[in-house]
């Protein structure tokens, strides 16, 4: 309930009389502050009015008095421009690590919003909050689904950021891992991140030409071309087709030319309820064909991207297909009669959203390039909205995903807002506790 306590103090729901400190004094709160969601004060920069004095610091917040020392904040340096405590019980003094004693005020939580919450947070329906839904003003919900997206684009980035650290900057590495993980569509995603991170790309640079030797080295580096990877019945009788014998003896080559490091096993990879075109041989086919052709660079994304039409140029960028042997086959020895020759739009989509988007963003707050930026933030707009069972939740309590930057948004509502219970942090959560 302390989290309460903090919304009650932020959104200034107090009691219809005088506040006064336990001392008796009259107080004012001029400026409630800024939330702290990292370590230190609950709330930063507040205003108070306490008598006839103004004190501007920080405030922090307890059910009791007594959490203050049960967290240590008496001996931690930090708490020591706190000017105000606030609690919902009282049950001692408390003093900062410079010796001051602090003023406090004991705060109620309003008994209809308290029961508005633990309604809120005990229901199994989902959204909790799909009874206000209906009724919030559609600017507000749009407002807040902007914020939301830029939220996604920004978590996105940060982990394209991290990528970026463990090379000291290669911006071509971040873009390649981040597009190999995003191949494995789930299931596979770490399979094919723990893959990419295994590809030399600057000793492999040199035979980009070469569509063979590219596939020979990503599917080897997969550890796809071991015997023990082929299907059991070629494996047993030793009939292994002449274009994985090709390949094996390509990459064997390759390793003793550039010692390419250890390869991964290829019981990583998974195949169960995955359709073919999502299996990992034909991914793998596909990357090596995307770099065969240059299509993974970064220069080339960003000019894409900031082109009078971004997507049609991305869609080009992202025409994957792969060597001749693929059409014909899902894996080593299993041949079918067709398979389609590109990625399909709807995989071409979710390329955009999920790699191009994020690395832009990051690349282009990094670069302070703030054109990019606005194009990367406009570019979901323009694609249409996924089709999932998060999306067709929130259709069912009246909030259509008219674009993917609503579907981004609202899947980002459920993961980091509603999934964690934070109804508290969250707009529409504001309203049900205000108007339900």
């Amino acid at each position: 309930m302390e989290r309460l306590l903090h919304y009650v103090w932020r959104h200034r729901l107090l009691p219809l009389k005088a506040l006064l400190t336990t001392d008796g004094e009259e107080l004012e709160i001029v400026d409630p502050g800024l939330a702290n969601n990292n370590a230190g004060p609950d709330f930063f920069n507040a205003k108070v009015r306490i008598g006839t004095t103004m004190w501007a610091g920080n405030v922090e917040i307890h059910l009791r008095s007594s959490d203050w020392y049960r967290h240590g904040h008496e001996t931690d340096e930090a708490y020591n421009n706190v000017v105000l405590h606030v609690a919902n019980v009282v049950d001692c003094e408390v003093r900062t690590e410079s010796g001051k004693r602090l003023p406090q005020l004991q705060l109620d939580i309003p008994a209809d919003l308290g029961s508005r919450y633990e309604t809120l947070q005990k229901t199994e329906d989902y959204p909790r909050c799909h009874r206000i839904i209906p009724l919030i003003d559609p600017f507000k919900a749009h407002a807040w689904m902007d914020t939301l997206l830029a939220e996604r684009l920004t978590e996105r980035a940060a982990m394209v950021e991290k990528r970026l650290q463990e090379t000291r900057g290669n911006w071509e590495w971040a873009l390649f891992v981040t597009l190999a993980r995003n191949f494995g569509f789930g299931l596979n995603g770490d399979a094919f991140e723990t893959w990419a991170r295994r590809i030399p790309l600057e000793r492999i640079g040199k035979h980009r030409d070469e569509l063979f030797q590219i596939e020979a080295i990503f599917l080897g580096m997969a550890g796809l071309l071991e015997p023990e990877a082929l299907p059991p019945n070629s494996r047993e009788e030793g009939q292994a087709d002449e274009y994985f014998q090709r390949l094996r003896r390509e990459f064997q080559y390759q390793c003793r030319l550039f010692d390419l490091g250890e390869t991964m096993s290829y019981r990583q990879w998974k195949y169960l309820r995955l359709r073919p075109q999502n299996f990992p041989h034909i991914r793998l086919a596909e990357l090596a064909w995307m770099y065969h052709k240059g299509n993974i660079g970064l220069s080339r994304i960003i000019d894409a991207t900031l082109d009078d039409k971004p997507l049609e140029r991305l869609y080009d960028l992202l025409q994957a297909t792969t060597s001749d042997y693929w059409h014909r086959h899902i894996m080593f020895g299993r041949c079918v009669d067709h398979r389609q020759l590109h990625l399909s739009l709807q995989t071409q989509h979710l390329l955009i959203i999920n790699t191009v988007l994020p690395v832009l963003y990051a690349y282009a707050t990094d670069h302070d390039d703030w054109n990019l930026r606005e194009r990367v933030i406009d570019l979901p707009r323009q694609l249409p909205a996924e089709r999932n069972h998060i999306l067709r939740q929130w259709q069912t309590c009246g909030l259509q995903a008219d674009s993917a930057a609503d579907s981004q948004a609202l899947i980002q509502l459920k993961r980091q807002y509603c999934d964690r219970h934070d109804c508290l942090r969250c707009n529409f959560g504001y309203e049900y506790l205000k108007n339900n």
